[in-house]
């Protein structure tokens, strides 16, 4: 039997996705089954947040905490190999963040961010702070 020649560090990052993740799923399948009704990564509003409710205008963003930086501010876990793109790509997606939240908000948006572990962990909290922002 052969044996499978192992994921380069780039192809493995390809394939991560941007839309539908795992955990976008939980949340939007909870919310479902709890009777809302939601538009998910809209174009047209800014920032293409993961969860939308335009009427309410309330965005939701599901956040890794390795693409979206938590891991980078709190030391835990950085790349080994090519680490300064990795800390240059994560400390933009950071500012990204900052720069859409700031820009919704002004625009009257309550924005709403949940870490992965969170959502994971806890998703009924998730939920109950999405039902008192709406």
């Amino acid at each position: 039997m052969k044996k499978k020649k192992p994921i380069s560090r780039p192809e493995n990052m390809r394939r991560i996705k941007s839309k539908d993740t795992s955990i976008e799923v939980m949340l939007r399948k909870e919310l479902w089954k709890r009777g809302f009704r939601y538009r998910k990564n809209p174009k047209d509003v800014f920032g293409k947040p993961d969860i939308v409710f335009k009427g309410k205008k309330v965005a939701i963003f599901a956040d890794s905490e390795f693409w979206h930086g938590k891991y980078l501010t709190e030391g835990k876990y950085i790349p080994k190999t090519n680490t300064e793109y990795w800390i240059k790509k994560i400390t933009r997606n950071i500012e990204r963040d900052k720069e859409v939240v700031k820009y919704l908000e002004s625009q009257g948006w309550t924005v709403l961010r949940f870490w992965e572990k969170d959502i994971r962990k806890n998703i009924e909290r998730c939920i109950n702070t999405i039902e008192q922002a709406l």
